[in-house]
């Protein structure tokens, strides 16, 4: 019998009922933490409990990991913002770019900006989509 068995009132055995994992990337969120972490508490046998730095241990890493979380996002946002300021900068200014659907070199007045799930974007001279990466000179 496998691990994937399991037994019926009569003893025979019977498939197991297949589930779709929560998580399938795997990833430990703070709630899934915070979860474990109180899992763990219930299950402990009282007379032989964690020792209080054990705990105190694990609250500490707990608190560490939001805190860098927490600035991996800050930084990030930050880092955005910046974007689209260098994006909207370029309003008015000629710049030279690649066209990202002929891959042309393309020069004009930079008309707009958009913004996009995948970051600012230039409208050059009626071209839109040039990424800001794409900019090669501006003048």
């Amino acid at each position: 019998m496998t691990d994937t068995d399991t037994h019926t009132a009569t003893g025979t055995a019977t498939p197991a009922a297949s589930t779709t994992p929560t998580n399938p990337g795997g990833e430990m969120t703070k709630n899934d933490f915070l979860k474990l972490m109180v899992a763990q508490l219930q299950a402990q046998n009282p007379l032989e409990p964690t020792e209080g730095t054990a705990y105190i241990g694990q609250l500490a890493q707990f608190t560490e990991l939001e805190q860098v979380t927490n600035l991996a996002q800050s930084s990030e946002q930050a880092a955005a913002s910046q974007r689209v300021a260098q994006a909207v900068a370029l309003i008015g200014h000629t710049v030279s770019g690649t066209d990202p659907s002929t891959g042309a070199t393309t020069q004009g007045l930079v008309q707009s900006v958009q913004i996009t799930a995948s970051g600012a974007t230039l409208t050059v001279e009626g071209t839109p989509g040039i990424e800001l990466a794409n900019v090669t000179e501006v003048a």
